[in-house]
C-alpha cells in the first residue's frame, strides 16, 4: 500500500506541475491577447476618426462642386446674352461704316500689333526706332479718331457699353467657376488622402485582429488543458486521502481468517480492472471510486 501510495503521490505532483505549465503559458497567451486587442483598438479609433475627416472633405466637395453646377449655368445665361449683344453690336457696325473702312481698321490694328512686336523683339538703332515709334502713335491716332467716330452714335455707344458690362460679367461667373473648381478638387484631394490612410492602417488592425484571435485560440487551448489536469489532480487528491483513510482503518481492525464470498470476489476482480485504468492516468467515476474504497484499493 506504501508503494502505491508513493507512486500516486509522484503522478499527482506531476500532474499538477503540468497543469501549473499550462497556466503560465495560458496567463503569457492572455497578456498578449490583450495587447493585441488594445493595438487593434486603437488603430480601428485611428480609422474611424479619418473616415469622419473624409466624410467632412466629402460633404464640403459636393457643397462645391454644387455651386460650380450653378455657377456654369449662370455663365451660360450670361454668355448666351453675351453673344447676343455682341451679334447686335456687330450688325450695328457694319451698317454704320462701309465695308473698306472696316477692313481698313482692321489692317491698322494688325499693323499696329506688328510694328509692337517688332519693337520688343528686334534690336534698332536710335533713328529707327524713333521713326517706329512715330508711325506706331500715327496710327494709333488713325485707330482711335475711327473708334471715336463710331461711338459717337448713341445707339452705338449704349450697345457697346452693354457689350462690355455683358463680357465682364461673364468673364467674373467663369473666375468664379473656376474659383470653385479649385476649392472642391482641394476637398476632393484631402478625402482621398483620408480614405488611402484609413485603408493602410485598417490592413494594420486587421492583421492585429488575426494576431489576437490565434493568441486566444492558443490561451483557451491551454486554460482547458489547464483546467482538465486540475480535476485530474483533485481526484488524485480525493484517492490519496481515501487511501491514507483505509490504511488507518486497516491499521485499528483485528485481523482474522475468512474467505471472501463469490459476489465479493466478482466485485474485487471489478475493482483491480478499475485500479489498473486509474494508475495508467484514465478518469474515473464517482461510483468506481466507491467500488476502490470497497475492495481496500484505496
Amino acid at each position: 500500500m506504501t508503494e502505491y501510495l508513493e507512486e500516486l503521490e509522484e503522478k499527482r505532483n506531476q500532474l499538477n506541475v503540468e497543469a501549473e505549465n499550462h497556466r503560465k503559458k495560458r496567463d503569457r497567451l492572455n497578456q498578449e491577447t490583450k495587447q493585441h486587442a488594445d493595438q487593434r483598438d486603437v488603430l480601428n479609433a485611428k480609422v474611424k476618426k479619418l473616415l469622419q475627416e473624409a466624410n467632412k472633405f466629402k460633404d464640403k466637395r459636393d457643397s462645391l462642386n454644387g455651386k460650380v453646377r450653378e455657377e456654369k449655368a449662370h455663365r451660360d445665361t450670361l454668355t448666351h446674352a453675351y453673344n447676343d449683344l455682341k451679334s447686335e453690336l456687330d450688325k450695328l457696325k457694319r451698317n454704320r461704316i462701309s465695308s473698306s473702312d472696316e477692313q481698313s481698321l482692321y489692317r491698322a490694328k494688325k499693323e499696329l500689333q506688328g510694328m509692337e512686336f517688332k519693337q520688343m523683339t528686334t534690336p534698332l538703332d536710335a533713328g529707327k526706332e524713333r521713326g517706329l515709334i512715330e508711325k506706331m502713335s500715327r496710327i494709333k491716332k488713325q485707330i482711335e479718331e475711327k473708334e471715336k467716330e463710331m461711338e459717337g452714335n448713341e445707339d452705338f455707344r449704349e450697345l457697346l457699353s452693354q457689350v462690355r458690362d455683358a463680357k465682364r460679367e461673364m468673364d467674373d461667373s467663369h473666375h468664379q467657376v473656376n474659383e470653385y473648381a479649385d476649392l472642391a478638387q482641394k476637398e476632393h484631394d484631402q478625402m482621398i488622402d483620408c480614405f488611402s490612410q484609413s485603408d493602410k492602417i485598417r490592413k494594420e488592425a486587421d492583421s492585429c485582429q488575426e494576431r489576437f484571435v490565434a493568441s486566444k485560440v492558443k490561451a483557451d487551448e491551454e486554460h482547458n488543458q489547464h483546467i482538465d489536469l486540475i480535476h485530474l489532480v483533485h481526484d488524485y487528491d480525493k484517492i490519496l486521502f481515501a487511501l491514507r483513510q483505509n490504511r488507518r482503518t486497516k491499521d485499528r481492525k483485528p485481523k482474522g481468517p475468512g474467505a471472501p464470498a463469490p459476489a465479493a470476489q466478482t466485485g474485487k476482480m471489478e475493482a483491480e480492472r478499475i485500479y489498473e485504468r486509474f494508475k495508467k492516468g484514465d478518469k474515473i467515476s464517482t461510483e468506481d471510486l466507491m467500488l476502490l474504497q470497497k475492495h481496500g484499493f484505496l
